[in-house]
């Protein structure tokens, strides 16, 4: 069952283009990278990333539900 979301007021958006790459890489590599995202992550990134998961798992959860 699927938690429904606060209420959230959208103030401005801004358009970003962006290419996804699918990369492969030494797993030093990765940490390495991870932890500097980490280092320069800002709350707003959380915030943004977390949005985006649940309502992409609240689309998916609705999906399955039509299914059945």
């Amino acid at each position: 069952m699927s938690k429904d979301l606060p209420i959230i007021k959208i103030i401005s958006e801004e358009e970003e283009m962006h290419v996804k790459l699918e990369l492969e890489m030494e797993d030093e590599t990765k940490a390495m990278l991870v932890r500097w995202g980490k280092e320069d992550a800002t709350d707003d990134d959380y915030v943004n990333i977390a949005i985006r998961e649940g309502l992409l798992n609240n689309l998916k959860e609705k999906g399955e539900a039509d299914d059945e």
